[in-house]
């Protein structure tokens, strides 16, 4: 399977899994948001270190990276970036924010977007750009359907937006980026868990059995995703994995429509039906010019869907 196919597929993978979430952390609900995001970052690290035994990755590469500041900036980038992101949508549904949260998810294809052109000088087509201006339609409608300025779902778009770009600048395979990502975030997040529970205000082991295992889930629920979307953005440019992005939006509405009952003014409605008709745009531009990509593919031996800068691949 070619390389820009399978970054698509992982992607779609990544963006389905973050749709099904949505009905996880609810559950968490007698935990305050700052202790879900704590526990997150802890028992992330612990996937991933599951994951790398179920791979049969050994910890050789990890010495040197941690005394090589240039390549461990970025990852730490990353897990500053993507913290922000999960505070976010924690703190946003902790107020019954889930506007904003849904918002969030439609905003944030149009930054990685922006910042595919501008930072990656990736080049859209005419149908892409279509699709493009229809997801800033929908975001218009959406955002006269709230009222006010959405600060909680920019802050969400924006730090996520900006996680992916800076991905494509970390030199390792998606599992080892992920790993470090978490470690670097590991010790703040243990020690504002065990404050918790020396203050008496933690809920690790006063709630339920249940409880302590959904938060020990959670960083399965947490690092699988992310781990798919890695691999997805070093192998597809920031342009594809944007629109891939409303998929996540698109099964939050199913849920809350379908599965929660959750209302749905006119307004939503409309901001939907523009975000369906990009991504129906999108699609058919993608099979239209699948062709044309193999053959440019078979005549100059270069990846399709190429992007510059062009980490290693995983």
């Amino acid at each position: 399977m070619p390389e820009s196919n399978r970054g698509v597929i992982l992607g779609a993978s990544a963006f389905l899994l973050w749709g099904f979430a949505a009905m996880y952390w609810p559950f968490l609900s007698p935990a305050e948001p700052a202790e879900v995001l704590a526990h997150r970052m802890v028992w992330a690290l612990a996937a991933m270190c599951v994951f790398l035994l179920a791979a049969r990755r050994g910890w050789a590469w990890l010495p040197p990276l941690l005394r090589n500041p240039r390549r461990l900036l970025p990852v730490a980038a990353a897990a500053v970036l993507i913290s922000i992101n999960w505070w976010g949508f924690i703190y946003s549904v902790s107020i019954v924010q889930t506007l904003q949260a849904s918002l969030a998810y439609f905003i944030n294809p149009l930054m990685t977007v922006c910042l595919a052109v501008v930072f990656f000088s990736e080049r859209l087509r005419v149908a892409q750009w279509v699709a493009v201006g229809l997801g800033a339609m929908a975001v218009v409608v959406m955002t006269f359907a709230y009222g006010s300025t959405p600060w909680l779902s920019l802050l969400m778009a924006t730090s996520f937006a900006a996680y992916g770009a800076v991905k494509k600048y970390v030199s390792l395979d998606g599992m080892q980026s992920l790993t470090v990502e978490t470690l670097v975030m590991f010790l703040p997040a243990l020690g504002y868990v065990i404050y918790l529970e020396a203050m008496g205000t933690g809920t690790t082991f006063s709630v339920s059995p249940a409880h302590t295992a959904l938060l020990v889930g959670g960083g399965f629920v947490t690092a699988l995703p992310l781990l798919l979307f890695g691999m997805a953005a070093r192998r597809i440019p920031l342009s594809v994995i944007g629109m891939l992005q409303f998929i996540t939006p698109t099964m939050m509405f199913l849920i809350g429509w379908l599965l929660q009952g959750e209302e749905m003014p006119p307004a939503r409605w409309v901001g939907f039906g523009f975000v369906w008709s990009a991504v129906c745009v999108f699609a058919y531009d993608q099979l239209r010019s699948s062709p044309r990509r193999s053959v440019a593919h078979a005549t100059t031996g270069r990846p399709p869907n190429a992007s510059s800068p062009s980490p290693a691949r995983d």
